[in-house]
């Protein structure tokens, strides 16, 4: 028994290689295309395969299985239903740019629906993939042994237009992937025929020529960066949108939106499941109704609006949540020599080029050995003609047919080839005629082969060549771009979907927030009881309020001088009565630091400045420019010292006036001029003297010398009072009288610049929301109390108060009147408010 020789083989070894070997098969001969005729190998085969069944354009259409066995059985060596796969994808219109299949039957929908099975359609090739087939006969390029060395295949196609650039390309190899878009047509050979004459083109300069991708699917793209970012470096991000138009219903007067084009390659029922389960789940709101009217005639998605939807808004978030916009990821990777390359616009043009002057080569040389080889044969025929007699005598003394090649060969100086033409010549070319049309005929031949030695001899002439063909097929199969282009586009940010609305923003003692519409608290009078604004707890209550838009931002100052950044959208929107959401969340604080003042910020600039001031009396002013780029973790505001914190801020134009409210009652009143700007990392300066328990509590700014200030103490009494009645101080001063605080009065919690066009809230410890006009306050003296603006429960107090633009047009509501605004009853001595005198002192 003979013994079997094992050998040792390293597993890591093993693996390594034939992974290699797997991969590059995948990256060679399955995933990436050809930048020559920009084609995989399947899809090369394919067009072979119908090629020589006579599949051409205008002949019948035969079985699609008929075509998938034979380029099964005779060139790719694979499953069947890659094959098939292929060919419908060739016949898709809205996959390929310029189907190159011409099919019967059903192959899919834009919907995403499955092509009939293979035994039921029909195929035969479209007329451009002619273009691609063109001088296949020609010895214009190389065979290769098929799978199984029986029969030849080629492994490029002549391709007489761009194929790679126009229908485009997408495949995932090993390490790798390509995905080329489509272009139109008539751009690509314009660019090309631009780069041959002149080589030395700008890829910027290409770009005025092949403008941007154009998809089969039409569509927007929606901004140039990636498009040239795709053409420059070979990889770039394209932005798709659908194109989307807006119709009015006579009937009801409600807008609809109309889809009509879809981005590359979405699938239209799916984005249209898509849509509906957004509105089921509310995160799209506004729409009333969804159908798809689409037809052979087009595509027609159409989405009807509630009569109180804003149009853009709904546009702007079906951009973003849906694939009504897309991004389609541009690598233009395709292998050059058997080799994959990422190449820029230019390198692609190149490489296509070098292959178009290499198959003209070719074929030239190729139709001028056929040209000199018949001109050859007519130059033996002419001899025969001239010495008919002789041939004929020569032929009929011969014994047989090699006989007489040889001896005619041998007394009129033939050659093989022109004595064996002579031989299979009948008789009829004898007649006058015939011998009129070889003399034509060789001298059409002769100035056939002084053409192509022409161009063999000129690169000149062989690029005209090019050029001159590739018009003709512009000529033929150009047509008009289908995507548009929006070169000029702002970045599309979470705003775009956002309506713009005044909200209240309230921050509770524990850190909660929340935003809820400005319309939502319903208007009292002074001294009215309130609605309940949130939920009261016992260890919590609101601590701050205010108003602002979606689209703004807030610039959060906290207790140790720093400020936070955050968007008004991004503040979760809760209920009435709900606490919100924990700021936390949303911010990250360090310990123990609470937000002491809040500024509604349209844009950073430099023309403003954010003056803040400490419990202290330290005033600081600061350009607003050195706060648009805070990071998440907070940046520092003001340097705070040991015992001291921030109690407010403000924005300005340089030329406000100061007031600094203290607890005790006083308040002290400078130019802002007098507080020169500086740095976020700094101390700041002195702005009011404190002794004692004393404590800067509130901070006004205002341009206005015609305001008037509104003080409020933590048992609900208030007083306007006019600016001027404060008298102008240096910065640094104790101040004047405010409001006397006692008892009764309690101490001042806060001091607000008001008027009469203008409403204000107030809330209480225990979460009581009372609003009422500014104007149905009156302006008193500054040494007076006030009068009582809330009636307070025994153990409540004032936590907050924040002004609201007055609504003209809106009336005392009742529930009934508005069923998205809820009031608690209110008792009768509550509805009509009496102003309380003044206290005596």
């Amino acid at each position: 028994m003979q013994r079997e020789k094992i050998i040792p083989i390293n597993i890591e070894d093993e693996m390594r290689d034939s992974y290699l070997d797997y991969s590059m098969s995948v990256i060679v001969s399955r995933a990436l295309p050809d930048v020559r005729d920009g084609l995989k190998p399947v899809h090369r085969r394919v067009l072979f395969g119908m090629n020589e069944l006579g599949l051409q354009a205008g002949r019948s259409y035969k079985k699609s299985a008929r075509v998938v066995g034979e380029v099964l059985g005779k060139y790719h060596p694979h499953g069947d239903s890659a094959v098939y796969d292929s060919i419908v994808r060739m016949v898709q219109n809205f996959s390929l740019r310029y189907p190159l299949v011409d099919g019967q039957g059903n192959f899919g929908s834009v919907d995403g629906d499955a092509p009939a099975a293979m035994r039921y359609t029909e195929v035969r090739m479209m007329r451009i993939s002619s273009e691609i087939l063109r001088d296949l006969d020609k010895n214009t390029i190389d065979f290769a042994p098929n799978f199984d060395d029986s029969l030849e295949e080629p492994i490029v196609l002549p391709a007489a237009f761009p194929n790679l650039l126009i229908n485009g390309a997408s495949g995932i190899a090993v390490g790798m992937a390509t995905n080329i878009p489509p272009h139109n047509l008539t751009e690509v050979i314009d660019g090309v025929i631009a780069y041959i004459n002149n080589p030395e083109i700008t890829i910027e300069e290409l770009m005025t020529y092949i403008k941007a991708p154009d998809f089969p699917t039409a569509g927007i793209i929606y901004g140039y960066n990636g498009v040239r970012d795709a053409y420059l470096t070979g990889r770039g991000k394209i932005v798709l949108r659908a194109k989307v138009q807006v119709e009015v219903t006579p009937k009801n007067g409600r807008e609809s939106i109309i889809i009509t084009e879809l981005p590359y390659q979405v699938n239209k029922a799916r984005l249209i499941e898509k849509i509906a389960g957004l509105v089921q789940q509310k995160k799209v709101e506004g729409i009333a109704d969804l159908r798809d009217e689409s037809d052979r005639d087009g595509m027609r998605v159409v989405i009807e609006l509630k009569k109180d939807a804003v149009t853009q808004v709904v546009i702007n978030r079906l951009f973003k949540l849906t694939q009504l916009q897309e991004t389609f990821g541009v690598i233009m990777l395709a292998l050059v020599g058997g080799i994959p390359r990422v190449l820029t616009l230019k390198e692609t043009i190149q490489y296509y080029v070098n292959h178009r002057h290499e198959v003209i080569l070719r074929r030239t040389r190729f139709e001028l050995d056929e040209a000199e080889r018949r001109a050859h044969i007519l130059e033996g025929l002419k001899i025969c003609l001239d010495n008919l007699d002789e041939i004929i005598a020569t032929i009929r003394q011969s014994p047989d047919t090699e006989t007489a090649r040889e001896r005619l060969m041998a007394t009129f100086s033939l050659s093989d080839l022109q004595a064996k033409a002579i031989l299979d010549m009948r008789l009829q070319r004898l007649t006058g005629l015939e011998r009129q049309k070889i003399e034509d005929e060789y001298l059409e031949l002769l100035k056939t082969i002084e053409g192509l030695r022409a161009i063999l001899a000129n690169e000149k002439l062989q690029m005209q060549l090019i050029k001159k063909e590739l018009l003709q097929i512009k000529k033929t199969y150009g047509d008009e771009r289908r995507t548009q282009i929006v070169y000029e586009t702002e970045d599309f940010s979470v705003e775009d979907m956002i309506a713009e609305e005044d909200v209240v923003i309230t921050i509770t003692h524990q850190g909660y927030i929340k935003r809820f519409p400005v319309s939502g608290y319903r208007r009292q009078g002074r001294g009215g009881r309130g609605i309940s604004g949130v939920s009261a707890r016992e260890d919590d209550f609101i601590e701050h309020m205010f108003i602002a838009s979606t689209h703004h931002y807030i610039l959060f100052f906290t207790s140790h001088g720093k400020c936070y950044w955050l968007k008004v959208h991004e503040i979760p929107e809760a209920g009435r009565t709900a606490r919100g959401r924990s700021i936390t969340n949303l911010i990250e604080f360090a310990t123990g630091e609470k937000i002491k003042a809040s500024i509604n910020v349209k844009e950073f600039n430099d023309t403003q400045f954010i003056v803040m001031a400490t419990k202290n009396g330290t005033i600081k002013k600061t350009p607003l420019s050195e706060y648009s780029n805070p990071r998440r973790s907070g940046i520092i505001a003001i340097n705070i010292t040991d015992n001291d914190e921030l109690v407010g801020a403000s924005l300005t134009d340089g030329s406000h006036q100061i007031v600094l409210a203290k607890n005790t009652g006083y308040a002290v009143r400078f130019p802002e001029q007098n507080v020169r700007p500086m740095g976020r990392n700094s101390i700041g300066v002195k702005g009011a003297s404190i002794s004692g328990d004393e404590a800067i509590i509130s901070m006004v700014s205002t341009p206005r010398n015609d305001a008037t200030l509104l003080a409020i103490t933590d048992n609900g009494y208030g007083k306007r009072s006019a600016i001027e009645d404060y008298r102008m101080t240096k910065r640094g001063a104790n101040g004047v009288i405010t409001l006397k605080a006692n008892e009764k009065v309690g101490k001042l919690v806060d001091m607000l610049e008001v008027n009469d066009g203008e409403d204000i809230i107030i809330i209480t410890n225990k979460g009581i929301v009372n609003r009422q006009h500014i104007a149905d306050i009156r302006v008193m003296g500054r040494n007076t109390s006030g009068v009582r603006l809330i009636r307070l429960d025994e153990d409540d107090f004032v936590s907050a108060v924040a002004r609201v633009p007055k609504e003209d047009t809106e009336e005392e509501e009742t529930p009934e009147e508005n069923d998205n605004q809820i009031s608690l009853p209110l008792d009768s001595s509550d509805n009509n408010p009496q102003p309380e005198d003044e206290d005596p002192e």
